[in-house]
């Protein structure tokens, strides 16, 4: 399984890729975002939902677990780190095989109940301003998203 890489120098590059994710994703897509507080979790998150077609303000959906959004596809934004050590289910089936793209952080959290497909992506702090986001697809479908941005 390939691990694709790229480091990020500045918030405009960061949108600059998850734009370009965000550009080839539909529904029932399903992306997890790992990383430390303050890594870009959300910046990513917001970036991608205007790629399709959120105009709404995203925000962490930290304490409400859960915030869904209307744009070309609808978006469920997940936030499930306060599910960790708990057997709570918000009817994963209909969330991750529905007709929204899903974008889940802390998903470490909820692993067993992860579809089997899904784009994996670390973000890790390299420096000040700088991070190395690293992609791992987990299907041909988002082994080939990932070959169409990096080549």
């Amino acid at each position: 399984m390939a691990v694709w890489k790229k480091e990020i120098g500045s918030i405009e590059e960061m949108e600059k890729l998850a734009a370009a994710i965000g550009s080839y994703l539909q529904p029932p897509d399903v992306l997890t975002l790992e990383g430390d507080l303050g890594a870009g979790k959300t910046t990513f998150a917001k970036a991608l939902a205007k790629s399709i077609g959120v105009t709404r303000t995203v925000s962490s959906p930290t304490f409400t677990i859960i915030k869904q959004y209307e744009g070309n596809y609808p978006l469920n934004h997940l936030d499930v780190y306060r599910l960790a050590n708990s057997d709570e289910d918000l009817g994963w089936d209909e969330l991750f095989y529905g007709d929204a793209i899903s974008i889940i952080e802390w998903a470490q959290f909820i692993e067993e109940e992860l579809p089997e497909h899904r784009l994996e992506i670390v973000i890790r702090h390299i420096g000040p301003h700088t991070r190395t986001v690293e992609l791992t697809p987990k299907g041909e479908r988002f082994t080939q998203i990932c070959e169409e941005i990096f080549t």
